[in-house]
């Protein structure tokens, strides 16, 4: 019997226009970048995914969500870890034309962990 390959757990912050796209690859795959996208950002730790999401995709998409999923960490060698700010801001930065193998290298489902919207409107 062999052991299961070892795997990274990465988090994306995304909004529901990318998120609609991740379910409708079946949990499978995160989407072909836009244009204007020319880079797909993973990050390493979950609470920056989630000050992302919170913070940003809320204000901007109207909505903020916060996805896990992992990825053979073998494959994932080939991009160093970027430190973006502090010492916890830490992604990868995967090249759009290099997405689909990275998609073929997620290990199970994409899952969402953290749902955010903006707060309700006081009367």
């Amino acid at each position: 019997m062999t052991s299961p390959r070892p795997t990274t757990t990465l988090w994306r912050p995304t909004g529901p226009v990318e998120l609609d796209l991740v379910r409708e690859s079946g949990w499978r795959a995160w989407p072909p970048r836009l244009p204007e996208q020319p880079i797909f950002y993973p990050v390493l730790n979950e609470d920056y995914a989630i000050r992302i999401a919170r913070d940003w995709n809320v204000r901007y998409d109207g909505a903020g969500f916060v996805t896990r999923f992992e990825v053979d960490t073998d494959f994932l060698v080939r991009y160093p870890v970027r430190q973006a700010g502090g010492a916890t801001i830490l992604e990868l930065w995967v090249p759009a034309e290099e997405l689909a193998e990275f998609n073929a290298h997620i290990a199970g489902p994409i899952e969402v962990v953290h749902e955010f919207r903006p707060a309700p409107e006081r009367p």
